[in-house]
């Protein structure tokens, strides 16, 4: 059961991340500050309220907030959905390149299939 609550975490801090990367920089920047530390940092509440000279509670409080926040934020604009997506189409056409066309205008298409995946 543990190894499930941590594979859970693990997710939940991928997730959290992604999120992050995405929507990050519409947070206070207080609260950008704590998030990076719980999440990025993986810093335990209680050492980021020491750190941070505020409760622990307080840090969880914080945590909570940003995460329903930057969970908002997809649902609404949908981003990460988005990025995923172009990602998978753009493996779709790197395959078939390599299926259907000679080795030089496979590299091709997979060249801009990469520089095209750089902009997302």
């Amino acid at each position: 059961m543990s190894k499930e609550k941590s594979l859970s975490e693990l997710d939940e801090i991928v997730e959290l991340s992604y999120l992050y990367d995405f929507y990050g920089a519409l947070l206070k920047e207080s609260n950008r500050v704590v998030f990076e530390d719980y999440v990025l940092s993986n810093l335990s509440l209680s050492e980021i309220a020491k750190e941070r000279d505020i409760t622990r509670q307080g840090v969880y409080d914080i945590v909570k907030r940003c995460r329903t926040r930057l969970k908002g934020y997809e649902e609404k604009l949908h981003l990460i959905e988005k990025f995923q997506l172009t990602k998978d189409k753009l493996g779709e056409i790197e395959s078939i390149a390599k299926e259907n066309f000679d080795e030089q205008t496979a590299g091709q298409i997979t060249t801009l299939a990469e520089e095209i995946y750089e902009l997302i």
